[in-house]
């Protein structure tokens, strides 16, 4: 394990150092990871464990005291990490330019072993790690591990770092791999653009064309929907989004003008109204 461990720091700072070499920030990066010994009581030991590594690869990491002191207070943010999207959206309120978010798990088995006071205590950890700008998967892990032990709570809590730390050391070279092949934060941002007031259809047509227009700020468009005078489009912007909400106020199509009504993680929303 100490040779595998040892293999993983050269790689980590491998990475780390082509990151100076090409001028690519290091991420901040927030953990949000369910994790439950003996089943069903929570505990910290696989967070604890990838902050340490990640401190010691020199990547900035969000205060997770914080993160779950507000997440006490707003379980429905909590729920929201099931999907790519939600995830992101969440990392950014706290300045994250990567989340890891994941499961991990331990339980004893129900019987002893041959009527000693041993038992198998098992463990699934299972991670994956999301830009915030864009939902994308830069990597993910999955390990579990078995050991046998005497107590309960010493025996769950070695299964999960057993099976904590592969993945751990396994997903954070991936991710920081690909983070660094997309550039880094530099890279395109997919932003859902809600546009109201769109009652005629060459309305629906300006409007898309515009964006498409587009071509120094917005590498793609894709409209989503279009429903009782309202058009979602997904755009992949190579701005941020309050940038991109200036630049569509200016480039409104000839007829229009565009009000900003909300700027948000990764979605604006937009009412079109006739120019004078």
């Amino acid at each position: 394990m100490r040779f595998k461990f040892r293999t993983f720091m050269v790689v980590a700072a491998a990475v780390l150092f082509s990151f100076k070499a090409m001028g690519t920030a290091a991420p901040h990066v927030m953990l949000l990871i369910d994790e439950k010994s003996l089943g069903t009581i929570a505990t910290a030991e696989i967070e604890a464990m990838a902050v340490q590594i990640l401190i010691d690869n020199k990547l900035k990491v969000v205060d997770q005291d914080m993160v779950r002191a507000n997440l006490k207070k707003d379980q429905q943010m909590l729920k929201s990490v099931g999907d790519n999207r939600g995830a992101a959206a969440l990392g950014l309120q706290y300045g994250a330019e990567i989340i890891i978010v994941g499961e991990a798990v331990a339980k004893p088995s129900a019987r002893r072993i041959a009527e000693s006071n041993l038992r198998t205590y098992q463990a699934v950890v299972t991670l994956r790690a999301i830009r915030t700008d864009n939902s994308e998967t830069l990597a993910s892990a999955s390990e579990s591990s078995s050991i046998v032990g005497l107590e309960d709570v010493g025996g769950s809590s070695q299964a999960l770092k057993g099976a904590g730390k592969p993945a751990i050391e396994k997903l954070i070279p991936s991710m920081m791999a690909k983070w660094e092949a997309g550039g880094g934060s530099e890279g395109g941002n997919s932003i859902s653009v809600t546009i109201g007031g769109i009652d005629q259809a060459w309305k629906l047509k300006a409007v898309r064309e515009c964006l498409r227009g587009m071509n120094d700020v917005i590498a793609n468009v894709v409209q989503r929907s279009y429903t009782a005078g309202v058009a979602v489009f997904e755009v992949e912007s190579v701005v941020p989004t309050q940038q991109l909400s200036e630049k569509l106020v200016l480039a409104a199509p000839s007829g229009l003008k565009f009000q900003v009504l909300d700027v948000g993680s990764a979605k604006i929303q937009i009412r079109a109204v006739a120019s004078k």
